[in-house]
This record gives C-alpha cells, sequence and structure tokens, in this order.
C-alpha cells in the first residue's frame, strides 16, 4: 500500500521548511510544482525541502527540484534538501545532483 501523499511546511529562523511525504512522481509533480512556487511567489527563497517522509522519485521529481532550485538562485535564494531514505540519496549520487544540492541528513543539520 502506497502512502497518501501530503505536502507540509512551517517556518523556521529565516527558512521555510517543506516536508513532501509519499511518491514525489509524474502525479504528485504538478501539485508539489503548485506549492513550492506559491511559496516562492511570496518571497520564501530559502527553503528546505524535506524528503525524509518520501518514499519514491522518479526523473520528473528530480527535475521539479532542479527546477525549484534555479528559480530560486536567481532570487539570490538558497535550497538545501533533507535525505534519509538511502534508495533516494542513491538517485542524487548516481545523477551526481549531489553535488548541485547541499544533502543532510536532518533539518537541524540543514538549519546549523
Amino acid at each position: 500500500m502506497t502512502p497518501e501523499f501530503h505536502i507540509r511546511h512551517r517556518d523556521e529562523n529565516d527558512w521555510t521548511i517543506v516536508e513532501i511525504h509519499g511518491e514525489v512522481d509524474v502525479y504528485t509533480v504538478p501539485r508539489t510544482r503548485e506549492h513550492l512556487g506559491k511559496w516562492i511567489q511570496a518571497g520564501r527563497h530559502r527553503l528546505i525541502v524535506d524528503l525524509t517522509g518520501t518514499t519514491f522519485m522518479d526523473s520528473t521529481g528530480l527535475g521539479l527540484l532542479v527546477g525549484i532550485h534555479k528559480r530560486i538562485r536567481a532570487r539570490a535564494g538558497a535550497l538545501k534538501l533533507v535525505i534519509t531514505n538511502p534508495n533516494i540519496r542513491r538517485i542524487f549520487n548516481i545523477t551526481s545532483l549531489n553535488q548541485v544540492f547541499p544533502i543532510y541528513d536532518s533539518t537541524e543539520a540543514a538549519l546549523g
């Protein structure tokens, strides 16, 4: 059984922490893009995307994060990722996206 997809966010210090739970794929990326885009448009240019609750990510999910990264950098912001799932971290290593994104083991480490 696939966990239900949902997104939560909270503000901490100067950062907006976005928690994504469930699968990030061709079906959920449009909703995710809408949420992240809304926060960027609202002036939140320092995002931590917490993928701790993410169970699967396909290439559309990777593409989404690359696009968000470009939008945030164009606004002199920062994007950090929290990835604890070894399978998802492996995808970032294989694609060399671990050299593009700062990746942390916890939101506390990303905030530090």
